[in-house]
């Protein structure tokens, strides 16, 4: 298409197969993931991205693998990943406990007189 000067019209006519994700299901993806999955009735407190293929399957008829889906929450700054607040809860906790770590001195001095015993060696 390039080689025949079409390069303004590459989006007309897409090559492979149709996308089966639509602007709805998109839409719904964002809903779903931004809430808990017990506010839709199940026992788990994060969802995955098998188990929104399979809630979006059930509720839209689209089938989707579970790394699509990721792919999707990826490309919309979504995760199904908790987000990790461990160094800001440590910086915090260091910062309250007055301990400061710095280059503290060595009781250790070191030895540099090393002792050595001569031998005769006999050829």
């Amino acid at each position: 298409m390039a080689k025949t000067g079409m390069a303004h019209c590459w989006n007309d006519s897409p090559m492979g197969r149709p996308k089966a994700v639509n602007e709805q299901y998109l839409v719904r993806l964002q809903e779903l993931a931004s809430h808990s999955p017990r506010e839709y009735g199940y026992p788990f407190q994060r969802w995955t991205g098998q188990w929104l293929s399979k809630h979006l399957a059930k509720e839209l008829g689209i089938k989707v693998s579970s790394c699509h889906i990721n792919r999707l929450l990826k490309e919309m700054g979504l995760s199904t990943r908790p987000k990790d607040n461990t160094t800001e809860k440590e910086t915090s906790s260091q910062r309250d406990s007055g301990i400061k770590i710095g280059d503290l001195p060595s009781n250790v001095e070191p030895s540099f007189l090393w002792q050595f015993s001569l031998m005769k060696t006999s050829k």
